[in-house]
This record gives C-alpha cells, sequence and structure tokens, in this order.
C-alpha cells in the first residue's frame, strides 16, 4: 500500500480573487461573479462550500484547478502560485467523466499514462483500487458500475496524482439519498487515510456539517465569503445529535437571512 509518510498535503490561499464573464448577448459587457474572494486552508484540513446556485463556487474551483484565469488576485499552493492545472490538485466533478471504452483499472491510471509516468508507478494501481474497495472489478467497464462505484473510480483516479489539494465539485449531488450517505463516509475515510487537503463544493447543509472541519457561505452573485463556521463536533458525528441540529438550524437560519437581505438591496 502507499505509506502515508509519502503524503505531502499543501495549504492553500485565496487572495482577493475576482472574475468576470461576458454577458452572452453582449459581449462588450461583463458580469461580475467572484468580487474580492479570500481565504485559506490548512494542510490536510476538510472544508466545505456553501452557497445559492449562480454564486460562482464552481467557477472557484475551475481557478483554483488552474482550468480559468482570475481577472485579479492571487492563487497560492503553499508559497506556488498558481498559473495552469498541475497534478498537485485533483478535481472531481459530479459527474464521474471515466471513459465508457476503459476497464476500471484503465480508467485509474489514465492519468498516470497522460502524465508519462505510468511505467514508474504502475503498482500504485492495485493499491488505489483496493483504498476504494473495487479490486475485484478492476476489468469491469463503467456501464457495469453502480452511481456510487463509478464516483469511487473517479477519486481514485484522482488520488492517484497524489494531489495535495483536492477540489471536490458536487461529487454526491448525482447520487440517492442513502449512496449519497455511504459515500460521504468513504470520502471521509479516504480524507482520514490520505490526509490529503480538501475543498468540497456542496448544496446539501447536512453534507457539509457531516463532514468539514469549517464551512464556508457565500453570498449571491457575485460571490463573496459572508461567513465561515467551525465545525467542533466529534467524528463520527451524529446526524441527529442536538449539537448537529442546532448549528444545522443556524447555518439555514444564517442563509434565510442572508438570501432575503440580498432580494431588498436588488430592490
Amino acid at each position: 500500500m502507499v505509506a502515508l509518510a509519502e503524503i505531502e498535503a499543501s495549504s492553500l490561499g485565496v487572495r482577493q480573487i475576482r472574475k468576470s464573464f461576458p454577458v452572452p448577448d453582449d459581449p462588450l459587457l461583463h458580469r461580475l461573479v467572484l468580487d474580492g474572494i479570500s481565504f485559506s486552508l490548512a494542510a490536510g484540513e476538510l472544508v466545505s462550500l456553501i452557497g445559492p446556485s449562480g454564486c460562482g463556487k464552481s467557477t472557484l474551483l475551475r481557478l483554483i484547478a488552474g482550468l480559468e484565469s482570475p481577472d485579479s488576485g492571487e492563487l497560492l499552493i503553499g508559497s506556488e502560485k498558481i498559473t495552469q492545472p498541475g497534478a498537485e490538485r485533483g478535481l472531481v466533478f459530479q459527474d464521474p467523466n471515466l471513459f465508457p471504452w476503459l476497464t476500471v483499472r484503465h480508467n485509474i491510471q489514465a492519468g498516470l499514462v497522460a502524465r508519462g509516468v505510468l511505467r514508474e508507478t504502475h503498482h500504485e494501481v492495485g493499491d488505489f483500487m483496493r483504498l476504494v474497495g473495487l479490486e475485484s472489478f478492476a476489468d469491469a467497464y463503467p456501464h457495469h458500475l453502480s452511481g456510487g462505484m463509478a464516483q469511487r473510480v473517479a477519486l481514485a483516479r484522482a488520488l492517484i496524482n497524489h494531489p495535495k489539494v483536492l477540489l471536490l465539485d458536487e461529487p454526491l449531488g448525482a447520487l440517492d439519498a442513502f449512496t449519497r450517505m455511504r459515500m460521504q463516509d468513504e470520502v471521509l475515510r479516504l480524507w482520514q487515510a490520505r490526509r490529503t487537503t480538501m475543498l468540497l463544493v456542496t448544496h446539501d447543509i447536512d453534507e457539509a456539517i457531516y463532514m468539514s472541519d469549517r464551512i464556508m457561505i457565500m453570498s449571491p452573485r457575485p460571490g463573496r465569503i459572508e461567513r465561515t463556521i467551525s465545525v467542533a463536533l466529534d467524528r463520527p458525528r451524529q446526524r441527529s445529535s442536538p449539537d448537529f441540529l442546532r448549528l444545522r438550524g443556524d447555518i439555514l437560519e444564517f442563509v434565510h437571512f442572508a438570501g432575503n437581505a440580498s432580494i431588498e438591496n436588488k430592490d
């Protein structure tokens, strides 16, 4: 198996990030999506990002992944500036995006092939299949897999590159409620085994409380960090405990209040 000593998580810094996109009907005009986003993640921390649809959560992940460039501001992994995609940042989407013509084994090793390092690291493919519990499905194709199994392949494909930061964009959003809860435990198990720094975008407040060290709440567009909440609950967390429900109520009340304030400000 991959030794924990080999794992090197990294801090993540987001400093005064602004991002706008051209208005479809008038490319000369730009719509501001992110307005002065700043936060930091400590190495090995698991933080959730929640907010209304369209507030820029996915855009922010794409900026951190290096798939887009900010209009202004600075993105750092450790002390290094982020200017382009890199293997030290993994990205998992809501759709597993598996190659349908490749087996589980070949999907997991696809990134190693693309980077030209498969020869040196091929022995790790079996390790990561065992890590996500799919060693008996090594030769199965994506259409043979359940939604949860396909998402585990996507997680293994991201983790095999040993990312210092793993970005999760609603990775469990397409699953049914029971599978989603099982996969939350699966992601937590992987995080506790690997201690990779993780930034999770989710619309599910219960998921954010259940999984995170901290929760950041974004405003409606243009997105800003409205509030950051530390989740000081012992793990494993009980979804029906008074402290869990109290925190859930506080977040729901804040999100509702912030949403109403946004509407009032537009009148």
